[in-house]
């Protein structure tokens, strides 16, 4: 029995590029999305928030220099193009799933609608939220936290390169430790990089916990959704 029945995973671009450089490394998308596959089959209602830094990684060098609003919006569309990617990768693993966009492209997605993203959830589609919140000045993480407190999800799954939160940088520091729960508090005032300070301020004050693990330990995710010890809780 699952121990979440809807959860919003938080996937950052450069999850996407594998070994690459940049862009999207094709076995790595299906890897992830078998993963995905797996927990709807067990029922658990899956949204997700992608980032956009593996692609933005590769013009980022000609931002330098540009107004800030605008190189968000670049990122947004960049998050637009991998929630399109991992849509059609579900499609074809016989997942069904439904892009929706803060920014209006019509042509390309849908539109964010919160009861119609309601809806998909508890007809057992993946939920895939592209451009962020829609606006300048935010990240992909306060995305995660705004629409997982938007539709009631139970937890906020911060997948990661590694498998949990840290006392230290575990490649810098080999005595660092993993914590298996802490709380947003203690996080913060040990300056832990969980989350930007936005998305963790709004998951503290709706109470909606964080776990971060790593998407790149096979079976991890399943394991997270089952309640299992895998990676740090951060809690209220």
């Amino acid at each position: 029995m699952p121990a979440h029945q809807r959860i919003l995973l938080k996937l950052s671009g450069e999850a996407l590029m594998g070994d690459d450089a940049f862009g999207i490394n094709r076995a790595t998308i299906v890897r992830i999305v078998e993963e995905v596959a797996e927990v709807t089959r067990l029922g658990v209602q899956v949204a997700v928030v992608i980032g956009g830094g593996n692609i933005f990684r590769g013009v980022a060098g000609g931002s330098v220099g540009m107004d800030r609003a605008t190189a968000d919006y670049m990122g947004m569309l960049a998050t637009v193009m991998n929630s399109l990617a991992l849509g059609d990768a579900m499609e074809r693993a016989g997942v069904t799933a439904r892009v929706m966009s803060a920014i209006a492209i019509e042509q390309v997605v849908e539109p964010y609608v919160r009861p119609k993203a309601l809806q998909y959830l508890e007809e057992g589609k993946v939920v895939i939220f592209a451009a962020g919140t829609g606006n300048p000045f935010f990240t992909t993480d306060t995305a995660a936290a705004l629409r997982g407190a938007e539709i009631g999800a139970e937890i906020v799954l911060k997948a990661t390169k590694v498998d949990g939160v840290y006392t230290a940088d575990p490649k810098k520091d080999e005595s660092a430790t993993r914590y298996q729960s802490i709380s947003f508090d203690e996080a913060m005032a040990r300056q832990l990089q969980v989350m930007d300070a936005t998305a963790f301020a709004l998951c503290r004050d709706q109470n909606l916990p964080v776990r971060v693990f790593s998407i790149f330990k096979p079976g991890a995710l399943r394991r997270v959704v089952m309640g299992e010890d895998e990676g740090t809780l951060v809690h209220v």
